[in-house]
């Protein structure tokens, strides 16, 4: 060996290194499954570029994972013909933040400190786990290249590393652990054995333990779904997801044709993005007869699938394919497609069959379908058969689908009718609702705010047109018999009318009375220009918090039966001022009902005015 030249851990990687060291793992043993799992994915790109590469050193050394124990030497060896390291991939790979993911995952530690086990696989800081058993670690390693040389990198885990060149070493790369006199039992072969059949034993390479091959390395997806037990769907969903618990559903699924497909899909329970950790990314791995051709394939599934987990095997795919090329293949859109109509036919299946479980599934990825309905128009329309909404047909914390809304519609309703607000108690109280109750009609209840987007991307399902109950294309015929309370006549409604529309010309573009108002006494049902209320409100969506929305003009309802706007067309005659007051604090009423009123300010300060006026005289 040459002379050694030693190297500081980045600052963020010693934190990284203290964390796991001293309070990550429970379960010590843990290190050992992140270190195979590291061996198999120094595998798996050393078989994917061997499809594209044709000079490789130690071309026909095997594929497989040998681990050997020393109980004397207190020593575990772990060794791969995989990929291995440069002495610059060295320092990246081990030393270094930006590869190790390390930033990321003291962010998503602090985020939810509680799920540590799971947090680990997905930033790729498990090497570090080694330091927790150890008092040294070395690793030699020697790229795949035939140009490459051989490194030695050494550490005892505290503050730094050492780097120099060995000789003799084969393609891959083998870690030496010199263990701890207190974690000794790591070099026992019996207890490394357990561990590696606890889990790795579906790692897709032969794992080795002293000469003895110890995993299964069985590809369960090929397998009748009647031989396989539940336990041992839910151990391969825990490695391949590299997930803390068991899946929430499955799909077994294999089909000849179109395409020949077996596949294993599995559905975390937990969503991730949700926890505001990260987003989601697919990692459906794709096989061709057992061996892998992307462990991520970006173009399978559509983005809003980004939750699945799992394995999809075809044969039909050509084992030399590169993945770039993969990316945009034609078979692979094929595939793709056959694959999210099944899986969305699946969870209709779910939502008949197995209804809690749907519903557990909808409360943690609902708004990833929404994604899809407002999204990708080629499964739009079978999306909206599973969403969910509250519902006036339903009682409260009870949810309903679109068909089941359309099964209890009354004969005389036309359209599905939706009303957006903040929770739905605020829905219940405004004023839209009322009419529509007495005419039987049933109201979605919309309470977040990006439902509306759906809604409007949606327009329509089975044939039936979906539109806002404060929207101005609601049409409502008259109530076989008249609300109570005696209305204005109609002189005394053309004046009040006119009268509102002249002083709020700046804020209204119509005044009238309807057929949408029993109890309250105005409402808005839409405004110029802007495509009506919803619409306004999916603009403020999408814009900043800090952006200001157009000035627009509201269509503007009056009740003629009711007592204000009767006091209204008294106080018009006797004191325009406070009748002016009294009228713009009905219309910020109604905008605030129909969640329009942008600043409240000004109606606070016409409120204070109105106040002031009642209490002084």
């Amino acid at each position: 060996m040459t002379q050694a030249t030693t190297h500081e851990f980045k600052a963020e990687t010693k934190q990284v290194l203290d964390i796991v060291v001293n309070s990550l793992y429970k379960d010590k043993e843990i290190f050992v499954r992140e270190l195979i799992s590291n061996a198999s994915d120094a595998l798996e790109k050393l078989r994917r570029t061997q499809l594209t590469e044709k000079n490789i050193l130690d071309e026909n050394l095997a594929l497989e994972i040998n681990l050997s124990t020393d109980d004397s030497a207190k020593q575990l060896i772990i060794q791969d013909f995989g990929i291995g390291m440069t002495e610059e991939e060295l320092v990246t790979n081990l030393g270094t933040i930006a590869h190790s993911g390390s930033k990321e995952f003291l962010e998503a530690l602090k985020s939810d400190g509680e799920k540590n086990d799971a947090l680990i696989g997905k930033f790729g800081v498990g090497f570090y786990s080694v330091f927790m058993v150890s008092d040294s670690v070395k690793v030699y390693t020697r790229t795949w290249k035939q140009e490459g040389e051989g490194f030695c990198w050494d550490s005892d885990g505290n503050g730094g590393y050492t780097i120099e060149k060995a000789d003799g070493q084969r393609r891959g790369t083998k870690i030496v652990i010199q263990l701890k006199d207190e974690f000794d039992e790591f070099a026992k072969e019996d207890r490394i054995k357990d561990i590696v059949k606890k889990y790795s034993a579906f790692v897709q390479f032969p794992v080795s333990l002293n000469g003895e091959k110890v995993n299964t390395v069985d590809a369960i997806w090929l397998r009748s779904k009647a031989e396989i037990k539940d336990e041992e769907y839910e151990e391969f969903y825990k490695f391949q997801a590299n997930d803390y618990e068991g899946p929430l559903m499955r799909l077994h699924f294999s089909a000849d044709a179109p395409l020949e497909i077996n596949s294993l899909l599995f559905v975390p329970k937990r969503n991730m993005e949700k926890m505001g950790m990260f987003r989601n990314e697919n990692k459906v791995a794709l096989h061709c007869r057992k061996v892998l051709i992307d462990a991520e394939p970006k173009s399978l599934f559509p983005e809003w699938l980004r939750f699945l987990r799992g394995v999809v095997d075809s044969s039909d795919i050509p084992l030399n394919v590169s993945r770039e090329t993969m990316q945009d293949s034609e078979l692979l859109r094929k595939l793709g497609q056959v694959l999210t109509k099944r899986f969305i036919k699946f969870l209709n299946e779910q939502a008949k069959k197995e209804e809690a479980t749907y519903l557990e599934f909808w409360q943690e990825f609902g708004a990833l379908i929404k994604e899809g309905v407002a999204t990708d128009f080629t499964y739009k329309d079978d999306l909206a058969k599973l969403l969910r909404f509250q519902s006036t047909g339903t009682e409260e914390g009870k949810l309903t689908g679109l068909d089941a809304y359309i099964d209890r519609m009354v004969s005389d309703q036309k359209e599905i009718l939706f009303l957006y607000g903040k929770n739905r108690k605020s829905i219940e109280s405004g004023p839209y609702l009322e009419a529509l109750q007495a005419r039987g009609y049933e109201v979605l209840l919309l309470t977040e705010p990006v439902d509306e987007y759906v809604m409007q991307s949606l327009r329509e399902f089975k044939e039936k047109k979906i539109i806002s109950a404060d929207s101005d294309e609601l049409k409502l015929e008259k109530l076989d018999e008249e609300p109570s309370g005696e209305s204005l006549d109609k002189k005394a409604v053309k004046k009040i009318s006119k009268w509102i529309k002249d002083s709020l010309k700046e804020r209204v573009s119509e005044v009238e009375t309807g057929e949408r108002l029993i109890n309250s006494p105005v409402c808005v049902v839409g405004e110029d220009g802007m495509g009506g209320a919803s619409a306004r409100r999916i603009m403020k969506m999408m814009q900043g918090p800090d952006d200001a929305m157009p000035a627009s003009k509201v269509k503007f309802q009056i009740n003629p039966r009711h007592p204000i706007i009767h006091g209204l067309h008294k106080l018009i005659e006797k004191d325009e001022t406070t009748a002016l007051l009294v009228a713009n604090q009905l219309l910020d009423n109604a905008l605030a009902s129909a969640n329009l009123l942008d600043d409240p300010r000004e109606m606070i300060a016409r409120s204070y005015q109105a106040l002031e006026k009642i209490t002084s005289s």
